[in-house]
C-alpha cells in the first residue's frame, strides 16, 4: 500500500487531499483511471484474488502432514500438541478429498473425537463425532465412538442406538464381535437408569422485559441523539440489537468465533472452503456460510436394509440440527470465502465495509439502484480525514471493489457512484463501528526466589482479568446514541448482540448517552479530548469536558506537604484547558446551581482558597496547594513519582508475561507505599474517585474493581475476597441473569481470594 501510495503523482494527491464528500466520484474515478495503467497494480490485485497463489485455499497435502504429526504426538501422549495439529489439518483440508478410501474431513473428526474422549472431553467428542457422521453417515468407527461417550455421560439410550447402527455398518466380522460385546455391557449399565435425551447444541435464550422504545432526535450540538419518552430507573434495559454486520479482529482470529465472536472451544469449527475462520460450533459456521458439511456428503449411504428406527435415528444425527432454518441470517462471509485471501490481508475495516457491500447487493438485487448510505443513515467526517487518511481511502475503495467483483460480478460495476460510495462507507465505519469486547482472563504463577523459594505474597496461581475489544461491528440503531464523558448509559455484548442499560436514573426526555471510550474519573480531560477527536474527529463538549469537576482537578495532583491539608497540587504539566475551566468556575455563592456531578463539597475540600478567589484574582502558581497555599517541591516529587512507576510498569508487564517474581513484587509494593505518600489520595494512579463520582454501586466502579482485585491478588492483599464481594453485587444488579455469560471469571476470583484469606498471607 505505501509502494503504491507513493507512486501517484502530487498533482493528482492533492486533488485527492482536497476533495470532499460531493466530488469523490470524480477524484476516485480519476486515481482509478491512473492505477489501471499501473503494472504494479495489476500485480497487487492477482495476488490477492489469485486462487491458485492464494494462502488461505484448502491444501491436501499439507493437512495429511498435519495428521500424520497429530496421530505421532497422539500415540506419544503428547495431547494437547495432537489437539492443535488435528484442529490445524481441518483448518486446510478440502472437503471432497479422500485418505485411504474415506473422506479426510471426517477422518480428522474421528480422530479429534478420538482424542477428546481420551481426555474425558466427551460432549466435544460427541459432536465431533456428529460432523463425521453427515459427512459419512456409514462411518461404523464414528458411531462406535459416539456411542462409546455416550454411555460414559450416562446417555444411555443414544448410547445403544450408536452401538446397534454401528454394528450394522461395521464390515468386518471382528468388528462386528467387538461392538457386540460392548453393546452388552452399556445395555447392562441401562438397566434400572432414566433415559437421557441426547446432546445438542444449542443457542442460549435470555429472557429480558421489553424494551424501550426509543425517540431519536436532533442537538443543534450533537445532532442526532436518542432519548426516552418516558424515566428510566437505574440497571434498566435500554436497548437490544443484533448487528447489520461485523468482523472479528485480527488478533482475535484463532482465539475467538468469527461469527458470534465468543471464545473459541476445544473442538473449533473451520470454514468448509477457506481457511480463514474458526467456528465454536456448526451453528455459527452455518449462519456465517450459508452452507453445511452434509451438502458434501459421500456416496457411501446407510443401507434400506436396516430398521425404520434405525434410519430414523441416523436422519436425526446426520441431519445438522445446529442450522436454525427459521433464522433468517445473511451468509456475510460467503462472498469472501472462494479461497482468495484479501479477506485476510486487507484491514478490518474494509473487510467490514465489503461485508456490508455484500449484504446490500444480495438484499437489493443490485447496487446501482438504491442509496447504500441513505439505507444506513449512518454520519461521517470526510471533511476531518487528512490528505494521507483521504489517498488511503481512495486506494482501499478501488481494492475492495474489484475484489468483490470477483463474486459479484455486473452487479457491483466499478465507477465514480460506487466508488465514492465505498469511500463514505469505510469513512462512516471508521466514526460509528462499535468494539464488541470481552472479558479475557490470564493466570500466571510467581516466580519462586534466589533460594528456590516463594515469598509470603502472591505464590500461588493467580488470575488477572481485563476487558478487550474482539470484533467491531455496525449496530444502526446503536450508533444514534451520542457520547459524553460522563454517560448514563452502558454498552455490553452476549455473544455479537448489543445490549444498552441504564447507569443511573435517567428523567424522560434527557438524552441517552454512551461512552466512546474514556470517561470522567478514567483518562483526564485532555487525553480524552484527544483520544476522541483523533479515533472518531469530533471535539468534545460534553460537560465533564467543558466544566470544572472533581476528577480533572486531581487526576494528575500531588498532595499538599501539610499532612492535615487535603489540597491539590497541580502537576506543572498540567493543561491549559483545566486552567482555563478552574478560573472561569463560578463563584462560591453560584456553586448551588451547579450540576450534582460536580461535587461542590468535594471541590471545596481540595481547592478551597482557588475557588474562594475572585476570577480577577486568581493565579495559579505551579507547585501551590489550592486549599491552603502551601509550596511544594514539585521537582523531587515528580522523581520519586516516576521511579515508583517505573516499578509499578514491571509489574504489569510481569503479569502479561504471566511469570512474577518476589523481587518484583516487593519492588511494586514498596512503590504503590511512595505513591501513596507523594501524590493525592484521588489520583489515578491510587485513585478511588470513580466512587466519589459515580456511586458505590455503579458500573464503573465495577469495571475498576476487576483490576483492583487482580492487583491485590498478585501481591497477597486479603482484602481482595472484600473487593470481588462487591464486584459481584455490582455485576448482578446491573446484568442480572447475564452477569455469569458478561464476566465468567468471579468464580475463579473468588476462589483465589478464598485460598489467599485462607493461607493468611500479607503485603
Amino acid at each position: 500500500m505505501e509502494k503504491l501510495k507513493s507512486m501517484v503523482p502530487d498533482r493528482l494527491k492533492q486533488i485527492v487531499a482536497d476533495s470532499n464528500a460531493d466530488d469523490l466520484h470524480s477524484t476516485s474515478s480519476s486515481l482509478l483511471h491512473f492505477l489501471n495503467k499501473l503494472s504494479q497494480f495489476h500485480q497487487m490485485i492477482r495476488d490477492l484474488t489469485d486462487l491458485e497463489a492464494s494462502l488461505c485455499a484448502k491444501n491436501k497435502d499439507a493437512a495429511l502432514e498435519f495428521k500424520q504429526k497429530a496421530n505421532k504426538c497422539y500415540f506419544n501422549g503428547d495431547y494437547d500438541t495432537a489437539l492443535a495439529f488435528y484442529t490445524r489439518a481441518l483448518r486446510i483440508a478440502p472437503i471432497n478429498a479422500d485418505d485411504m478410501d474415506k473422506n479426510l474431513v471426517a477422518t480428522l473428526y474421528l480422530n479429534r473425537a478420538s482424542l477428546f474422549h481420551k481426555i474425558g472431553l466427551l460432549m466435544e467428542c460427541v459432536r465431533d463425532c456428529n460432523r463425521a457422521l453427515q459427512i459419512s453417515p456409514s462411518y461404523a468407527k464414528a458411531w462406535y465412538r459416539r456411542g462409546k461417550a455416550n454411555a460414559a455421560l450416562g446417555i444411555y439410550k443414544d448410547a445403544i442406538h450408536d452401538l446397534d447402527v454401528a454394528k450394522n455398518v461395521e464390515l468386518s466380522l471382528g468388528g462386528k464381535k467387538q461392538i457386540e460385546n460392548e453393546l452388552k455391557i452399556i445395555v447392562d449399565q441401562y438397566e434400572g437408569t432414566r433415559s437421557v435425551q441426547h446432546i445438542e447444541n444449542t443457542v442460549r435464550n435470555f429472557n429480558e422485559p421489553q424494551q424501550i422504545n426509543l425517540l431519536c432526535v436532533t442537538d443543534p450540538d450533537k445532532g442526532r441523539g436518542m432519548v426516552s419518552p418516558c424515566d428510566i430507573p437505574q440497571a434498566s434495559l435500554v436497548h437490544k440489537e443484533e448487528p447489520y454486520a461485523l468482523i472479528i479482529l485480527k488478533s482475535c482470529r484463532d482465539t475467538h468465533c468469527h461469527y458470534c465472536l465468543n471464545e473459541l472451544p476445544k473442538d473449533t469449527v473451520p470454514c468448509i472452503s477457506c481457511s480463514i475462520p474458526l467456528y465454536c460450533s456448526q451453528h455459527c459456521q452455518v449462519q456465517a456460510r450459508g452452507e453445511t458439511i452434509s451438502c458434501y456428503r459421500t456416496k457411501d449411504g446407510v443401507d434400506d436394509s436396516l430398521p425404520n428406527n434405525l434410519k430414523e435415528y441416523i436422519a436425526e444425527v446426520t441431519s445438522c440440527s445446529d442450522s436454525d432454518p427459521d433464522v433468517e441470517c445473511f451468509p456475510e462471509h460467503k462472498h469472501e470465502c472462494l479461497g482468495v485471501h484479501w479477506p485476510a490481508v486487507l484491514p478490518s475495516d474494509v473487510v467490514l465495509a465489503g461485508r456490508i457491500l455484500a449484504k446490500f447487493i444480495s438484499q437489493k438485487r443490485g447496487y446501482m439502484e438504491c442509496n447504500l448510505l441513505g439505507t444506513l443513515n449512518l454520519s461521517q467526517s470526510y471533511l476531518q480525514i487528512s490528505p494521507e487518511g483521504k489517498l488511503e481511502l481512495h486506494i482501499y475503495a478501488i481494492v475492495l471493489l474489484i475484489c468483490l467483483q470477483h463474486s459479484f460480478g455486473t452487479e457491483l460495476p466499478i465507477n465514480g457512484i460506487s466508488l465514492s460510495q465505498t469511500i463514505i462507507l469505510v469513512s462512516q465505519i471508521r466514526v460509528n463501528a462499535m468494539a464488541v469486547v470481552r472479558m479475557k482472563s490470564t493466570d500466571f504463577h510467581c516466580l519462586p526466589d534466589q533460594f528456590g523459594k516463594f515469598s509470603n505474597i502472591g505464590d500461588a496461581l493467580t488470575c488477572s482479568v481485563d476487558q478487550v475489544p474482539v470484533g467491531q461491528a455496525i449496530y444502526t440503531a446503536g450508533s444514534l446514541f451520542n457520547h459524553s464523558c460522563q454517560p448514563n448509559i452502558h454498552a455490553y455484548f452476549l455473544s455479537h448482540t448489543l445490549f444498552i442499560r441504564a447507569t443511573e436514573h435517567v428523567a424522560a426526555g434527557h438524552p441517552l448517552e454512551l461512552s466512546y471510550g474514556p470517561q470522567v474519573g478514567q483518562w483526564a480531560c485532555e487525553d480524552r479530548l484527544n483520544f476522541l477527536e483523533d479515533k472518531y474527529s469530533f471535539r468534545c463538549q460534553c460537560i465533564g469536558c467543558s466544566q470544572l469537576n472533581l476528577s480533572d482537578l486531581v487526576l494528575k495532583a500531588f498532595h499538599c506537604v501539610n499532612p492535615n491539608c487535603n489540597g491539590v497540587v497541580l502537576d506543572h504539566c498540567l493543561d491549559n484547558s483545566e486552567l482555563n475551566k478552574l478560573k472561569n468556575f463560578p463563584g462560591v455563592p453560584r456553586m448551588q446551581v451547579l450540576d450534582p456531578f460536580l461535587k461542590v463539597d468535594e471541590l471545596k475540600n481540595v481547592a478551597h482558597l482557588a475557588l474562594e478567589l475572585t476570577n480577577n484574582s486568581f493565579n495559579v502558581q505551579s507547585g501551590s496547594c489550592l486549599n491552603c497555599g502551601s509550596n511544594c517541591d514539585l521537582e523531587a516529587s515528580d522523581k520519586a513519582r516516576r521511579k515508583a512507576l517505573i516499578c509499578m510498569k514491571r509489574l504489569q508487564d510481569a503479569i502479561v508475561s504471566k511469570e512474577i517474581s518476589t523481587t518484583i513484587l516487593s519492588d511494586a509494593s514498596r512503590a504503590l507505599g511512595v505513591l501513596r505518600s507523594i501524590l493525592h489520595g484521588y489520583n489515578k494512579h491510587i485513585a478511588e474517585i470513580l466512587e466519589m463520582l459515580y456511586g458505590s454501586d455503579h458500573i464503573a466502579v465495577g469495571h475498576e474493581l476487576i483490576k483492583l482485585s487482580t492487583i491485590q491478588l498478585s501481591l497477597g492483599d486479603p482484602s481482595a475476597a472484600d473487593t470481588i464481594n462487591r464486584l459481584g453485587l455490582i455485576f448482578l444488579r446491573y446484568y442480572g441473569s447475564h452477569a455469569d455469560f458478561i464476566f465468567p471469571y468471579l468464580q475463579t476470583l473468588k476462589r483465589e481470594a478464598n485460598n489467599l484469606t485462607q493461607e493468611g498471607r500479607v503485603t
